[in-house]
């Protein structure tokens, strides 16, 4: 990671250090080269601490006793990068906590980083339960790199090495590298056996269908494999957090709603890539700019929740839809998606609101201020709306 780099102050630094202040064990996930490496070391400087990056055979070596080599340090904050490497030290983990536990020390043991989201949540699950907070750790954001970047963070992606390179040309092939690296290191080691050209083919379908209903019997046949196997492919992109799935919201109303979940590529930067939009000029004549930009924003209003809170569609056979629902447990936000900056609502926005009663309504467009667009819905600015969303955290 550039110097650069280090100088954007990521959102999840206070986030990660309230948690240690709290638990024992800490796990970061997040896609590979999202910025997870750079946090830990930022946060390790400031403690005494000692790093392990378990893709190291020098530092695996060190593991050959994990209880002793762990047990030795158990005065200070260890760190274990890309910890899928020795899923079998989770248990040593435990009886360290443990130990310490019966110390005094009750927290600030373990910073661990992981690259896949279920495999390590289900391997740390069953060791380390009511030991371990987990925090995800998203590409940049809009409130990290700020709106001046807007269109910037937009057509490169959040990937920081993608987002800061000196020009889009190496900002595109830094992206492609990363795809590359992705179907021929990365999906191999979490995945089953998939055929390097038939998965690019897969997440390039995927990137057409960007913000669409997931259809797996168009996909199964266009790939010629069946609904299973799209099925087992998909959730290893979703697992390695390169794709969301979102999902559809089942109100308890009287409509025949839709059930099928959107898909969405979770960083613009690699969409375009995998569309081969050669620069930000073609992507503003692209059918896919809508698409585009609303997961653009659906990624960085998700990146601002809060636990407990969790994003949905809504849409009826009919055609009423809320293109983004946020469910706060207490309280629903809808939020319609326009790229334009003189947004007009559908009439299936109005008419999905009376189904559901939100608490509020916002329209994000890609105009710079907030105004009233009706008595209850407001025109809002993508960064205004993430600053609403954190109003909710004080």
């Amino acid at each position: 990671m550039s110097n650069i780099a280090r100088m954007i102050e990521r959102e999840k630094y206070h986030e990660v250090t309230e948690l240690l202040d709290s638990f024992p064990a800490v796990a970061i996930i997040g896609p590979r080269q999202v910025g997870k490496t750079t946090l830990a070391h930022e946060i390790a400087g400031t403690r005494p601490s000692v790093y392990l990056d378990l893709e190291s055979e020098r530092d695996r070596v060190k593991l050959s006793d994990p209880g002793y080599y762990l047990r030795q340090h158990s005065d200070k904050l260890i760190v274990l990068d890309e910890i899928h490497k020795v899923p079998e030290i989770f248990q040593e983990m435990r009886g360290v906590i443990d130990e310490n536990r019966r110390k005094g020390r009750q927290a600030e043991q373990f910073l661990i980083l992981g690259s896949a989201a279920i495999d390590l949540l289900r391997q740390s699950g069953e060791s380390l339960a009511g030991r371990i907070a987990y925090c995800e750790m998203f590409p940049l954001n809009i409130r990290e790199v700020g709106c001046d970047r807007q269109e910037q963070l937009w057509w490169r992606g959040g990937y920081p090495d993608s987002f800061l390179a000196k020009n889009d040309r190496l900002s595109d092939v830094w992206r492609r590298d990363f795809i590359r690296t992705y179907l021929e290191r990365d999906v191999p080691e979490f995945g089953p056996r998939i055929s390097a050209e038939r998965l690019r083919r897969f997440w390039t379908m995927l990137a057409h269908l960007h913000g669409g209903l997931l259809n797996s019997a168009n996909l199964a046949r266009s790939l010629e494999v069946d609904n299973k196997t799209i099925t087992n492919y998909l959730d290893l992109l979703v697992d390695l957090l390169l794709v969301r799935r979102l999902q559809p919201w089942h109100a308890n109303v009287k409509k025949r709603l839709v059930k099928s979940p959107k898909v969405y590529l979770r960083d613009s930067g690699i969409l375009h890539t995998l569309l081969q939009i050669p620069d930000f000029e073609a992507l503003l004549g692209n059918p896919k700019l809508g698409d585009s930009w609303e997961g653009l924003v659906i990624e960085n209003v998700v990146s601002a929740l809060p636990g407990g809170a969790h994003p949905y569609f809504y849409r009826t056979s009919a055609g009423a839809e809320i293109d983004l629902l946020l469910d706060f447990g207490q309280e629903t936000w809808a939020i319609e998606i326009k790229k334009t900056t003189a947004p007009k609502l559908s009439k299936g926005f109005h008419i999905a609101c009376e189904d559901l009663k939100p608490a509020r309504k916002y329209v994000v467009y890609g105009g710079g201020e907030a105004f009233g667009l009706t008595q209850d819905i407001t025109a809002i600015p993508l960064l205004a709306l993430m600053d609403e969303i954190s109003e909710l955290q004080k």
